[in-house]
């Protein structure tokens, strides 16, 4: 029995690659052809007997407009490789007089039904989607000439491919021709016979494999409507799909756990007084979860149990201003939550000699206190990814991650790319230190006042900004809105002047609060007065109406001082 591939040009001006394997295997034809009696006459010693045909091409359309249904399942199930359909319908002039394949199938007395067992038939067939399941690549191949690919790419890519067909089939002398055409092009037409001939190659063995291991072969769609055959996605996939129903049944409860996630971690740190730029939180969307669940590794699943494996499904980041924060806010998640993993993606880049990709990845989980509170029910048993990292890292990753990633890089650039990215990485990571000797010299000298400009009887933020500097020298910055919060309250207690205030701090100072609260990290400025004010006005403090939103835990805190 022959197992026969084509490669079909859809008009008769293009090559059309043909391929014939034998019994054992081997090959034992390889050509070219233009037209369909070319296509005939080169095939008739091989298709006399069983044989059976696999053709790159539609060979039944019945849809007037966009793709067949088994173009659209197909797709689902391979678009995260890269490997999904162009449509086919009758509004293509290619088809207006019926598919090319299926004329040549008709000459040459094929059956087109997958499912025949006849001892003469043709198959439609489709070689990327089984690039991916036989050789287990995470994605297509880039062989194909298209806008960006320079020579040296394709020839790269289509000697990768050549290379993985050699395992697959005993080949002969023609087939190092072709290899050796291909090592020695410098130009994109001659690689493009060659390409063809290797398709048909590749067509021919997805033929015997679905001739040999039918089991382990799909048929996407049906004769009716039309359909492809591809040898199938590992097991894993219907584990992977199934996850993804669940994933998506699940959004709308997730969504609030999300919601619940960034509202947790906001208000740690701004209880904390902890000075940051943003926080921002996000649920993991179908789509990008349904990519991430299918993503393989030598073939096999990446992520055997998705729903489980997958531990970014809630994120939270928090963007700070110096790396001295990060640190300060990783050591405050770790004293008020349950902290799973904690990884300083920065340190691994530099443990591998290289600047690129730096970023705090805490997985958190709620702690006993918080599992039965009514507003985080949601999140309640669930994990959430929090990223922490500097302004300037945060505009790497993201631009980094847009250009790479989401963008379209010409290949004949990326190792130029590569390499402005590693040094703008470097850079950045200098002047992050730069802004944290900065603020550490700022911290060393006296801040001068400044001035009032209107007739608020509060505090002014920024003189109370420059006092506190002061008076808490080693502290860390405050959110510029916690200096107008804070001067509020100080208001209510009556303490409209700095004089005042020096003069409520100053028993403080034999007090040993940082002692008392037993600090995991340290405390921003504004954290350090409030404190100190509980210390001295005790319940007072707690019933101000400024502090009517966070009564419990003013109380929980005073516990502890009086402790």
């Amino acid at each position: 029995m022959h197992h026969v591939g084509i490669d079909l040009a859809w008009g008769e001006r293009q090559p059309t690659g043909l391929a014939v394997l034998d019994e054992a295997g081997a090959l034992v034809h390889v050509s070219t052809v233009r037209t369909d009696d070319e296509v005939v006459e080169a095939l008739a010693p091989y298709v006399e007997g069983p044989c059976l045909v696999a053709i790159d091409a539609p060979l039944v359309v019945r849809n007037e407009t966009g793709s067949r249904p088994a173009e659209k399942a197909l797709t689902r199930d391979f678009r995260r490789f890269e490997a999904g359909c162009h449509p086919s319908n009758l509004a293509k002039p290619e088809f207006r007089d019926g598919p090319r394949g299926a004329r040549i199938c008709k000459r040459l007395g094929l059956d087109l039904d997958p499912r025949s067992g006849r001892a003469r038939r043709a198959i439609e067939v489709y070689p990327h989607p089984a690039t991916i399941v036989l050789f287990g690549l995470p994605r297509t191949l880039k062989y194909k000439d298209k806008r960006g690919r320079d020579v040296e790419l394709l020839r790269s890519e289509l000697l990768t491919l050549m290379t993985h067909v050699e395992s697959l089939v005993r080949t002969e002398e023609s087939w190092a021709a072709l290899r050796g055409a291909v090592e020695s092009a410098t130009r994109k037409s001659q690689l493009r016979v060659v390409e063809d001939q290797v398709d048909a190659v590749l067509c021919a063995y997805v033929g015997r494999f679905a001739d040999r291991h039918p089991e382990r072969t799909t048929v996407y769609g049906d004769l009716a409507e039309g359909y492809i055959v591809t040898p199938s996605l590992p097991d894993g996939a219907a584990s992977v799909r199934a996850a993804i129903q669940a994933y998506a049944e699940g959004h709308a409860e997730l969504s609030m756990a999300g919601q619940q996630a960034l509202a947790l971690v906001t208000s740690i740190l701004d209880e904390a007084g902890i000075n940051y730029l943003s926080v921002t939180g996000r649920t993991k969307s179908v789509a990008s979860f349904a990519e991430k669940a299918g993503r393989l590794r030598d073939g096999e699943p990446l992520y055997p149990d998705p729903l489980t494996d997958i531990t970014d499904q809630l994120g939270v980041r928090v963007i700070t201003y110096v790396q001295d924060d990060v640190e300060a806010v990783a050591g405050l998640l770790s004293d008020q939550v349950v902290v799973h993993d904690d990884r300083d993606m920065g340190q691994q880049t530099a443990s591998e000699g290289r600047w690129g990709y730096a970023s705090r990845h805490l997985l958190v989980a709620l702690d006993a206190a918080r599992e039965s509170q009514p507003a985080y029910a949601a999140l309640a048993g669930r994990l959430a990814q929090v990223q922490v990292r500097t302004v300037l890292q945060h505009a790497w990753a993201e631009f980094e991650h847009d250009i790479r990633y989401k963008g379209s890089v010409p290949e004949e650039h990326a190792r130029e790319f590569d390499r402005r990215f590693t040094l703008a990485a470097g850079l950045l990571e200098l002047a992050d230190r730069e802004f944290s000797t900065i603020r550490e010299r700022l911290r060393a000298e006296p801040v001068a006042a400044v001035p009032a400009v209107d007739d608020d009887p509060r505090l002014d933020p920024r003189e109370l900004a420059a006092f506190l500097a002061g008076q808490y020298a080693d502290a860390g910055w405050s959110r510029t809105e916690h200096y107008a919060w804070i001067s509020g309250l100080l208001l209510e207690l009556g303490i409209t002047s700095l004089g005042e205030l020096a003069d409520v701090l100053r028993p403080t100072a034999a007090l040993g609060l940082n002692e008392r609260m037993d600090y995991r990290y340290p405390p921003g400025a504004v954290r350090r007065l409030d404190d100190a004010l509980l210390a001295v006005f005790g319940d007072r403090y707690v019933d101000l109406h400024g502090n009517a939103h966070r009564a419990p835990l003013l109380r929980q805190r005073l516990e502890k001082l009086r402790g």
